[in-house]
């Protein structure tokens, strides 16, 4: 694939007023989810819950692609078509996460590394035969009484750097993820140096890896203060300080950055999001890759009784999905003051 294609395929899930859904949990995060709403962690439960996401009519009017986990990128439909097929089929593209997931990084108390970078061109290869036409991976910086140090930051860097120029070369777009928890009391300002250190060294990475950056997407977390702080910041400071955050460090060159929502709920994401779009605009597209904050209601509907809410799950994750399509617009606040 040439990087012509690369590039159409970045811009094509960063077409305006789309975003991506983000089902590519790790297995322990799933069973956790099923856990709090009573569902059994089978493998049965799993692909049916997966199918009814990716099946719900209407998806593609909001969403251009869908992160897929290795489990899911190898299940089908009840009809025995491919999920990645039956998306492709839609219009939307599939991708896929690649990382092992975090281990402890030697000599860092408290801090964690991204692992999988054994094997990745083979896998890489594997998933672009199974359908996938972006890969992600996401690294994980916490704050904390001396934390993030520059080992943590720069080793994840350098891991999420290799990852990209590796999707490159199998034909794949790369999602780069450095998420910046929400854990701690730290304030917004806090974030804020932190965001900017960690993206300012991601960039450096890549630059040094030789990746296109015209190829690539961000999946940047929003400047947050700490979930436990007790200063708390407005929509408009939340989008302000991100913004200003983004503009001192991602290259114009980048076509879009995805935001996960990182721990927040459904709307607040959606209310951060529409503000961001608001005050453009902006060199690069600003829109979402976002898990639980648009499949949440669309699971406890669907755990309340599998069989007969499905129409009812799945209206409620398209209808999240608008939400988000909209707020990618800087529309959603306007629209739904109207309504």
């Amino acid at each position: 694939m040439s990087i012509e294609d690369l590039d159409q395929t970045a811009r094509t899930l960063v077409a305006a007023g789309k975003g991506i859904l983000a089902i590519d949990e790790s297995g322990p995060t799933l069973a956790r989810r099923f856990a709090e709403v009573g569902l059994a962690n089978s493998e049965a439960n799993r692909r049916a819950y997966r199918e009814l996401l990716v099946t719900a009519p209407g998806l593609a009017a909001s969403i251009s692609g869908v992160a897929l986990s290795d489990e899911t990128i190898r299940q089908s439909t009840r009809d025995g078509v491919p999920f990645a097929r039956y998306l492709a089929d839609q219009g939307i593209l599939a991708g896929i996460k690649v990382d092992k997931g975090t281990q402890p990084l030697a000599g860092c108390p408290g801090e964690v590394v991204t692992e999988g970078l054994d094997g990745l061109r083979q896998r890489l290869e594997e998933y672009r035969r199974l359908g996938a036409r972006f890969a992600k991976w996401r690294a994980v910086v916490r704050i904390g009484e001396g934390i993030p140090t520059g080992t943590c930051i720069e080793s994840n860097n350098h891991a999420l750097a290799r990852f990209a120029a590796l999707a490159q070369e199998q034909g794949l777009v790369p999602v780069v993820e450095p998420e910046v928890l929400m854990d701690g009391d730290h304030d917004i300002d806090t974030s804020h140096e932190v965001h900017e250190v960690v993206l300012r060294s991601l960039f450096d990475a890549l630059y040094q890896q030789d990746v296109m950056l015209d190829a690539v997407l961000l999946k940047a977390s929003m400047v947050l203060p700490g979930s436990d702080c007790d200063e708390t910041a407005g929509v408009d400071e939340v989008a302000a300080t991100t913004l200003a955050c983004i503009r001192a460090t991602v290259p114009a060159i980048v076509p879009g950055i995805v935001f996960l929502s990182g721990g927040q709920d459904g709307e607040r994401a959606t209310a951060h999001l529409d503000a961001l779009n608001r005050m453009g605009p902006h060199p690069w597209v600003l829109s979402f890759s976002y898990g639980r904050a648009l499949q949440s209601a669309a699971l406890h509907a669907w755990a309340q009784d599998p069989a007969g809410n499905a129409d009812k799950a799945q209206d409620a994750v398209v209808r999240r999905a608008r939400a988000n399509a909209l707020a990618a617009q800087g529309r959603w606040a306007a629209e739904a003051g109207a309504a």
